[in-house]
């Protein structure tokens, strides 16, 4: 039975004890039971990306109490293990948003109270250097304090397992149970910072990693980009978003040989509030005002944007004379793809068995091109923690080699030394393609264009309905619910060919009327495919109170994909309109 959101928001309040600015915060909610039922209607969700919301107080809101628990229970986890507690360490890092070097020092003192070393960066990095540093360091686990590109409302955290990749929903439903375990929020228990230091679980992370991170980068690169660097300069325009890329991005150019590079100074320095953005995510246009406004007075080739915690790229390319085009998740993938299999099969060097690892919302453009180079492409469960699971599976049973990882929300993986998305590689990546582009006459806009004209004019897009609160949730569990029992027979006249149902592991077969079984891991979530034509599919969001419905056409020019892409989503908008309850 579910205890009564009252029973949570009484022991808070009778806390003696209480944050001073929690206090605050939850005497202003007094009186508004709206509020305060969703600040303490449910613990905070938990799952395989960790946890992330609105920060505040209450048990389903981000403090230092939920992260005090979830840290407990990483850490009851790991004593399962049967190692020596000091022997295992937790690396800790945090990016720029509000609280999180807090956020961060509360897990490594919780941490040491249960006798595990706690290694934690000297200031703030990237998330994509955290999951480097897991490896790198020998650790059992990781901890990145992170809202991702969530507005500056939010944080959360994310936990890596021992091979540096977000754990999978196995270890997240143990984890989750140790949490229960661990109890009362308000009385987890800590350690002081310098009895950790002094006995030895508290230990600092320094440039070392740092430096052994940009090392690999170097080794990734292709022998094309640095001669093309020796006649062609790219000229670049880069904004971290007031996030943490700012030195691993700059520096990386630079020591790549890139000489034309100019950052956006309103935006260079790490801020929690954002100012400068309606939401520091490089996925939406807004946040390239500031870059586009540089570029066109520099005329640049080149426009990157990374989120705060530095795993998206976002990816704006020169069109014409004062011009540019901001690309979409998918087409910076293919981008990439295109420059490393045309550059790999040119040196000789790509490798049997070679594989490209994608989610199942991702272009389907992506499976044209490798398979014209004779790769596999794997589809995953939506989350870059399921291509992650994918190299640490290659890597055991030797049967793929990991070439590319790649999801539609602008995640990208070139080198498996780390196991997350990458926007430090993926910068790097591009802008080599775009210098070699240029070597050759020709631009990344071109090569788009190309690519399309060689395997089909491919669009997609992306529908976000948010729901919020508790009932919210509950709107979106119906939602799914209703498009199951009564599913769409066809789509803007188009016949649906097959219905995937990723929570029942299941396709659904219109030719045979018959199923068969998905090899993927259950996920709340459904697919249709259109045949030829394109395809849907339908999941609430891991991290935010929102149900995402995805599109993907191809046709014969850019003028009828738009056409089409247009009538499925207006057809299967209208579908969902009908199934909500009046």
């Amino acid at each position: 039975m579910t205890t009564d959101w009252r029973v949570h928001y009484t022991r808070w309040n009778e806390y003696s004890d209480l944050e001073p600015e929690l206090r605050r915060q939850l005497e202003q909610l007094a009186g508004d039971e709206k509020k305060l039922e969703d600040c303490f209607y449910k613990p905070i969700a938990f799952g395989t990306g960790g946890m992330r919301g609105v920060m505040g107080p209450g048990i389903n809101r981000i403090n230092v109490y939920t992260i005090r628990k979830a840290t407990a229970g990483l850490a009851l986890h790991l004593l399962e293990q049967g190692t020596d507690p000091a022997a295992q360490k937790v690396a800790i890092a945090y990016d720029s948003r509000a609280d999180s070097y807090t956020f961060a020092l509360e897990t490594a003192k919780v941490l040491g109270h249960y006798g595990l070393t706690a290694c934690l960066f000297e200031q703030l990095c990237p998330t994509p250097l955290l999951s480097f540093a897991v490896r790198h360091l020998g650790a059992s686990a990781g901890v990145v304090i992170t809202a991702s590109h969530n507005p500056p409302e939010y944080n959360g955290y994310k936990i890596y397992g021992a091979d540096g990749g977000q754990i999978p929903p196995e270890a997240a439903a143990r984890i989750f149970a140790k949490i229960e375990e661990a109890g009362d929020e308000l009385r987890i228990g800590t350690s002081e910072v310098s009895a950790l230091i002094n006995n030895g679980l508290l230990q600092m992370i320094g440039d070392e990693v740092f430096a052994a991170y940009m090392a690999c980068q170097k080794q990734l690169r292709l022998p094309a980009a640095e001669l093309a660097l020796r006649t062609h300069q790219p000229r670049i325009v880069f904004s971290p978003l007031h996030g943490t890329t700012l030195a691993p991005i700059t520096q990386g150019l630079q020591a790549f040989g890139f000489t034309q590079v100019k950052v956006v100074s309103e935006q260079a320095k790490p801020d929690p509030l954002f100012p400068t953005v309606a939401t520091p995510n490089p996925e939406e246009p807004e946040s390239f005002r500031l870059a586009l406004m540089q570029a066109r007075k520099k005329g640049a080739d080149l426009i990157i944007c990374t989120d705060p915690d530095g795993d998206r790229l976002g990816v704006a390319i020169r069109t014409g004379p004062n011009q540019h085009l901001i690309l979409n998740g998918n087409q910076t993938g293919v981008l990439l793809l295109d420059y490393l299999l045309s550059q790999e099969k040119q040196a000789g060097t790509l490798p049997a068995q070679a594989a490209v690892v994608k989610t199942v919302v991702t272009s389907e453009m992506v499976r044209a091109i490798a398979s014209d180079y004779g790769v596999a492409t794997i589809d995953t469960l939506t989350g870059f923690k399921y291509i992650g699971e994918k190299i640490h599976e290659f890597a055991q049973s030797g049967a793929h080699a990991f070439l590319f990882g790649l999801e539609e929300s602008c995640g990208y993986l070139r080198g498996d030394f780390v196991r997350d998305k990458d926007a430090v590689q993926a910068a790097f990546l591009l802008a080599d393609a775009c210098a070699c582009q240029l070597a050759q006459g020709s631009s990344l806009h071109r090569r788009l264009q190309e690519l399309y004209e060689t395997y089909g004019y491919f669009r997609e897009d992306l529908v976000s309905i948010t729901y919020p609160g508790k009932a919210g949730m509950e709107t979106m569990t119906a939602i799914l619910a209703a498009l199951r029992s009564k599913p769409m027979a066809s789509v803007a006249g188009h016949r649906v060919s097959s219905i995937d149902d990723y929570l029942h592991g299941k396709r659904w077969l219109s030719a045979t009327n018959e199923s068969e079984p998905l090899p993927l891991p259950a996920s709340d979530g459904l697919k249709y495919t259109l045949g030829e034509h394109g395809w849907f599919c339908i999941r609430p969001s891991g991290t935010e109170p929102k149900i995402k419905l995805y599109f993907g056409v191809k046709d014969t020019s850019e003028k009828a994909a738009l056409q089409s892409l247009a009538d499925i989503k207006k057809a299967v908008l209208a579908y969902l309109e009908q199934l909500l309850p009046a």
